[in-house]
């Protein structure tokens, strides 16, 4: 793993990168809509298709699929508590286990002291209950959830205030993300961006074309 020696800080999105809890999400949407009495009319390729592209896609989409939810309860803030309450129950409940190659990776840079961070827009007490279940984790020592920044991704300020906090000017950093959406982020910085996924999205080859990479698995990169 001499690649990982190019460069001086590592940045990791958490959900669906690190940690397979993509489903956990998209299950709790589920369950917020359930508990109300409506079923979600998406499968999970169509909750990524709609989740990871713009911070608002959720809402929009849901309202305008499920009317009925929206005339019973149109204070997205009040459904979006229940998807929360939801979510952190599935947490606590569910496996949660580690992407393909992140184990390897986070080991290799704890031994290297190569300086690393995790910018999500998950919150801490999320963040926690999957920590909880996977050590390996807590080998990154800085971590900035949700509550450290004012702005989601696609805005970059998490990824800036990161490389603001632990980058001197002359480190090259890398970033890495599983989403148009949080890649975004990314090519915002001076970060090179590195996309993570086996997903198919139009608009990866606009993407590639702004200096992003792309790989199936974080086994792959090189």
């Amino acid at each position: 793993m001499q690649w990982i020696h190019q460069y001086h800080l590592f940045l990791f999105d958490l959900d669906g990168l690190l940690v397979n809890t993509e489903e956990i999400q998209y299950a709790a949407y589920q369950k917020m809509c359930a508990d109300r009495g409506f079923h979600l009319p998406w499968d999970f390729d169509r909750y990524c298709q709609i989740a990871h592209h713009d911070a608002k896609g959720i809402r929009e989409n849901i309202y305008a699929d499920l009317p009925l939810l929206k005339a019973q309860e149109p204070e997205w803030s009040v459904l979006y508590a229940e998807k929360k309450r939801a979510l952190m129950y599935l947490l606590q409940t569910r496996k949660i286990e580690l992407m393909p190659g992140v184990e390897k990776l986070l080991k290799a840079l704890q031994k290297a002291n190569i300086k690393r961070c995790v910018v999500t827009n998950s919150l801490h007490e999320a963040v926690a209950l999957i920590r909880k279940q996977n050590s390996v984790l807590d080998t990154i020592p800085v971590w900035l959830t949700r509550e450290y920044y004012s702005n989601p991704k696609p805005h970059p300020e998490g990824y800036l205030t990161a490389i603001e906090k632990l980058a001197c000017s002359t480190d090259r950093v890398v970033g890495f993300e599983d989403t148009p959406r949080g890649l975004k982020a990314l090519l915002e910085t001076r970060a090179q961006p590195i996309l993570i996924s086996k997903t198919y999205y139009p608009e990866i080859p606009a993407l590639l074309e702004k200096g992003a990479r792309h790989y199936s698995s974080l086994e792959c990169v090189d």
